[in-house]
């Protein structure tokens, strides 16, 4: 059991708890500056004020409240929705010698006595817990027994209905400040919905709290949509080129599709493992587990998986299958490179995705005004994906930010994307879809185009029509790519109570009467092969940081292997694998022990002494005391 009386490294040197922000953030979490707005955060909930903060997954929201308990005298008391998501912050936390711990139903009896007792005793600083706990009468005595420094509310988005793992104890958190009204509250989310914020202010009574709205732009991570050919061998390309030992996500939307795919990823010589919903919770759990701790492993997953995820080192996002909205895409290609190092976001999209997602929304039994709602998240998802402008403007300004000049890290920045005048060929498209009876989907009209004589065709009579053979102008694919687009820009709709083939829209109807111009996007032929190699030799051409870690980190010098020499990159796998022993001598995630950024720095600067490796980003009192001899016996060993 963790020992609370012993305060550690929450310490200054002079056995004090530390004096300031800085001292915290210096001595104990090993960094030399803040980032962005965390200094300002920082400063007001130490000063006793609330703070609604808004920053996107990586951005460090678990310092503007983890440096607050540490300098503010008493406990805080942290809201958290998800078990593992509390014993990995407490584990990462009690690494760097802070008095920490978590009240949830992994604890036994005495275990949970023990933790209480350390609260009323003044024996720890933070302490997790889930809100179904907190609001329970016995807790809420608890806290009338305790010195309460503050109040943090994680995932506060959760308190939305149409927030994600809706929980109505969220609703009930008001009385925090209704029994506690002198301690200061603190609500951290990555969401960015204008209508989610307004009701976190509302449902937990913090209408006068200063709101820190953080821009949500993610520069390390670059934004890949394909078109969809062959997707598993797609991805399987795209893995092999740029993240051959890398640890990642691959989403998909049926929780079949996730077991086929794992199942042939391992058939393919790449470490996989399914998380679903559907599965036995003690297999969620073992998957999950081993996906945190381990290196290289690619966890295949619907969407149920993701929230609470504190791995930093993911390095790839895979979409097999297009979100439902640009929201659900922000945040599940958010789980990549929360370190600050390169990684890749890719998605795969294609004709039955499109279909798919207007059936969905079209035979949802939510109310007309919800639909529209989710009409607009839909046609904004399919905006993006369709795009030939800088996808990271475009998912920028879906959240009202702007972004001057194009990022030059998507794929429509680094392999520019042509358009071209495709009325004509829409015409042609569409007035097949009406003279076939609006009945048939996207391969039939295809045959019918291009003068493919099939049974079908022929024996619909289909090759008797006009437009039979009038589009042998342009191959197969380029037909699917104009169809899905059709569908996509609501030219076109799909018939959900007859055949499910395509219908015209007055839209549609308005192209074919030569009343509207349609411009058109062309699929690039080729995929270049850019992976987070060279998004880090773009980034460090433009002056981005070089350093990692919690606070200050920017894309580190060094994403992967492919930028480092061959004796660098020794050192990087020696490195990695003195991390690896000392981790699972712990029982504990490898990046508990030091961040994928610190390990790069360690090669880039290659420390000889204490003094100097207590330089490294990362390097706190406590892991410079416990980890600085291993590493420097690395180091030395490599020369």
């Amino acid at each position: 059991m963790f020992s609370y009386s012993n305060r550690g490294a929450s310490d200054d040197a002079s056995g004090q708890q530390p004096a300031t922000a800085l001292d915290a953030l210096r001595t104990v979490f090993g960094y030399d500056s803040f980032r962005g707005q965390q200094a300002d955060i920082i400063d007001h909930v130490v000063r006793g004020g609330d703070a609604l903060v808004l920053m996107p997954t990586g951005g460090g929201k678990s310092l503007c409240y983890q440096i607050p308990a540490l300098v503010r005298d008493g406990v805080t008391v942290v809201v958290s929705p998800l078990i593992a998501l509390m014993r990995d912050q407490v584990t990462a936390l009690r690494e760097l010698g802070v008095r920490a711990a978590f009240l949830n139903s992994s604890l036994g009896p005495a275990e949970a006595r023990e933790v209480e007792r350390a609260m009323v005793q003044g024996e720890i600083d933070l302490v997790y817990v889930a809100p179904e706990r907190l609001v329970t009468p016995r807790f809420l005595d608890l806290l009338d027994r305790t010195r309460l420094a503050l109040f943090a509310l994680d995932e506060a988005h959760c308190v939305s209905q149409w927030g994600h793992d809706f929980r109505p104890e969220y609703l009930q958190l008001s009385i925090l400040h209704e029994r506690h009204p002198t301690v200061p509250r603190i609500a951290l989310t990555a969401t960015a919905d204008v209508q989610t914020r307004a009701e976190i202010k509302d449902k937990l009574g913090l209408t006068d709290a200063r709101v820190f709205l953080s821009s949500f732009d993610r520069p390390n991570i670059t934004y890949r949509v394909v078109p969809k050919k062959s997707e598993r061998q797609q991805m399987l390309a795209f893995l092999r080129d740029n993240h051959p030992e890398d640890a990642g996500i691959v989403y998909c939307m049926s929780r079949n599709k996730v077991e086929e795919v794992a199942a042939w990823l391992n058939q393919q010589g790449r470490e996989a493992l399914p998380y679903h919903a559907g599965l036995p919770a003690e297999t969620r759990e073992a998957n999950q587990d081993r996906f945190i701790k381990s290196e290289g492993l690619v966890m295949v997953a619907t969407v149920a998986f993701g929230m609470g995820i504190d791995k930093p080192n993911v390095r790839f996002v895979c979409h097999l299958d297009p979100p439902k909205s640009l929201e659900a895409y922000y945040q599940e290609t958010g789980r990549a490179g929360r370190d600050g190092l390169p990684a890749n976001a890719w998605m795969a999209y294609g004709m039955a995705d499109v279909v798919m997602l207007r059936q969905m929304l079209e035979q949802s039994e939510a109310g007309d005004s919800h639909r529209r709602v989710e009409r607009g998240k839909l046609e904004a998802l399919l905006g993006f994906c369709e795009t030939s402008d800088c996808r990271r403007q475009v998912l920028l300004n879906y959240f009202n930010e702007t972004l001057p000049e194009p990022c030059g890290n998507c794929d429509t920045c680094l392999d520019p994307v042509e358009t071209w005048d495709g009325t004509v060929a829409a015409q042609k498209a569409l007035s097949a879809v009406y003279r076939t009876g609006q009945r048939y989907g996207a391969g039939h009209l295809i045959d019918v185009l291009v003068g493919n004589a099939t049974e079908k065709v022929v024996q619909q009579q289909h090759d008797r029509l006009k437009t039979f053979g009038v589009g042998k102008d342009l191959t197969k694919v380029e037909w699917q790519s104009v169809y899905r687009q059709l569908v996509a820009t609501g030219l076109l709709t799909v018939d959900l109570e007859g055949y499910g083939g395509f219908r015209l829209t007055d839209a549609g109807v308005a192209v074919i009467k030569g009343e509207r111009v349609v411009k058109l996007r062309k699929d690039p032929v080729l995929e270049r092969r850019r992976g987070v190699h060279d998004a880090l030799r773009r980034h460090t051409a433009r002056g981005g940081s070089v350093s990692g870690g919690l606070s200050g980190e920017g894309v580190s010098r060094a994403g992967a292997r492919g930028a480092l020499s061959a004796a660098d990159d020794a050192l990087w796998h020696a490195l990695k694998d003195c991390r690896t022993a000392l981790a699972k001598a712990q029982a504990v995630p490898p990046y508990v022990i030091f961040h994928d950024s610190t390990l790069l720095e360690m090669v880039a600067q290659r420390p000889r002494d204490h003094a100097t490796f207590a330089h490294l980003p990362g390097v706190g009192g406590r892991k410079l005391e416990r980890y600085a001899d291993a590493f420097l016996e690395v180091i030395r060993q490599h020369g």
